[in-house]
Order: structure tokens, then sequence, then C-alpha cells
């Protein structure tokens, strides 16, 4: 049994501490939210574990997660650990390992992927950091990752930065994924040859080379919605993305699949477009090509 604080429970963070708890360890969390958290202020959940402590912080990168990391840098001591499991841009990792390093105080930096699925599934898991930090913890990330083989749902990615920027690229990724399943599904929609849309998608889940939780994921959606019309086709992101392409132009990496699904996001977002208003303006004027007027 390992005895863990946790700060931040949320949707993931709330799982988590479930998860933990259910494999027999001792989880104190702190939230604002009183009607989920154990103790009143992270000064108290600081004072309800024995030293040496480990914290696992959950909570929104950026600004929320550096208040709360130098926060702990504040109240805790030497021999102590902390882990960021938020999609911290994995730049500020080195800051903070520095910021608590200067009080003896350990730092691991933790890719977390798994959703509100976690609790039942399993978390996978891409950590930064040293050796020793890694195994210290290990009995942490082995309740909290899938069952099964320790390689197939955890990985030491590197030194303190490395588990957040393999997270980031695991999030690129699944931008491109969910772009390309999406785009699917409205050819599909948009063809009157094929009758039952949410039927053909069901199918691609056994047998063929495009199945994946994702698109179990949409045929649950579908299931629920079978045209998704109920819902706004606007979606936001959460840094991930533009993260990934800097560091693919950084690199010179070419990236197009993963820009072209940043790029779709952010066309979602907007009711009316300029760019698109000044293409229709160029066709009608080079072509005389018919244009649609704001009162059409």
């Amino acid at each position: 049994m390992v005895q863990l604080g946790l700060v931040g429970l949320g949707r993931m963070g709330f799982n988590m501490r479930e998860r933990l708890r259910a494999a027999g360890h001792e989880v104190v969390g702190y939230d604002q939210n009183p009607e989920v958290s154990d103790v009143g202020s992270v000064r108290e959940l600081v004072s309800a574990l024995a030293a040496p402590r480990m914290i696992w912080v959950m909570v929104p990168a950026g600004e929320p997660t550096r208040q709360t990391i130098a926060e702990l840098a504040d109240l805790l001591t030497d021999g102590d650990l902390v882990i960021d499991g938020g999609n911290s841009k994995f730049t500020d990792d080195k800051r903070h390992a520095e910021l608590l390093a200067a009080k003896g105080i350990g730092f691991l930096d933790a890719g977390v992927s798994g959703g509100v699925w976690g609790k039942e599934n399993g978390y996978g898991l891409m950590v930064g950091g040293a050796q020793t930090d890694v195994e210290r913890a290990m009995p942490i990330f082995d309740a909290l990752r899938p069952e099964g083989p320790r390689a197939e749902g955890f990985a030491h990615a590197g030194s303190v930065g490395a588990g957040h920027y393999a997270k980031m690229v695991h999030n690129g990724i699944e931008y491109g994924l969910m772009q390309a399943y999406a785009e699917g599904f409205e050819l599909l929609e948009a063809a009157k040859v094929v009758e039952d849309v949410p039927a053909v998608i069901k199918a691609w889940q056994r047998g063929t080379v495009v199945r994946s939780w994702l698109l179990e994921l949409l045929v649950r959606a579908l299931d629920e919605d079978p045209e998704l019309d109920d819902l706004e086709g606007y979606v936001e992101d959460s840094g991930e993305g533009r993260w990934t392409l800097e560091e693919a132009i950084n690199n010179a990496v070419p990236a197009p699949v993963i820009s072209a699904a940043l790029f779709a996001r952010f066309a979602s977002r907007q009711q009316d477009s300029a760019a698109m208003r000044a293409v229709a303006a160029l066709r009608n004027q080079f072509g005389g090509h018919a244009v649609k007027k704001v009162a059409e």
C-alpha cells in the first residue's frame, strides 16, 4: 500500500482516486469543490501525509498548475516527490523540476490518456524524470495503467519533460484520427447510395484495418444520435495540437494531417469566414461565377 496526495478531483482526477483506492492505496484528495474533497486546502493535504510524501497534481495546464506546484514547493520538504499528471506543455516541466529540486523535492511529468473511461479500463501513462523517482512511484503507475504487460500501458519516456512531450504527440495523432473518421462519416452521409451510415461504421469495428477505440466511441455516439444532429459542429482545442505543430516546425518534420485537423477545428468555430468571402469574390471577379449575397 502506498500513500498518495492528489490535487485536482475533476473528471479524470476523481476517477483516478477511485481506481487507486480500489487497488488498495491510500489517497487523500483535495479539490476546490468541497463536495468531493477530503481536506479543506493543499496545506491540509500535505499535513495529512506521512513523510516522505508523494503528491500527484491533476489540475488544468498553465497557470493553475504553475500556482499549485509553487504552493507545494513552499509546503513540501526534502525527499518528497511531485508528479504533474495534467496536460502541461513540456517546456514548463524543467522550470517546475528546478523549483522543486532547490528544496530537495523530486519531480516527474506524466502524460495520462484514458479520459473518463480510465477508471474502468486503466490509463495509458508516459512518464519523464529520474529512474529512482519512477521506481518509487511505480506502485501508483501500476495501479493506474491497464491490466496486462507493463510495456503496453506504461513508458518511462525519458528525462524531465519527456512524458508531456510524448502525450503532446499522442494528442496530435488523436486530432488526425478523429478528423479522418469525421470526414468519412460526412462522406457516407452525403452519398445517396449508402442508406444506413451507422450500420456501416459499426461493421468497421471487427476485422477491418480502421478498427480502434475511437471508432468504438463514434459508434456509441451514433447509437445515441444516428445523424449527430443534436450537436453543433463546434470543436475546441486544448493546446496539444498547436504545440505538436510547433515542434514539427522546430524539427522540420512534415505533419500535414495533424495541421489539417487542427485547422479544421479552427474552421468549425467560424459562423462566417472572411477568407471564404474573399474566395467567393475572386471567383466572381475573374470568372463571373455566381455568388450568394447575405440577404439570400
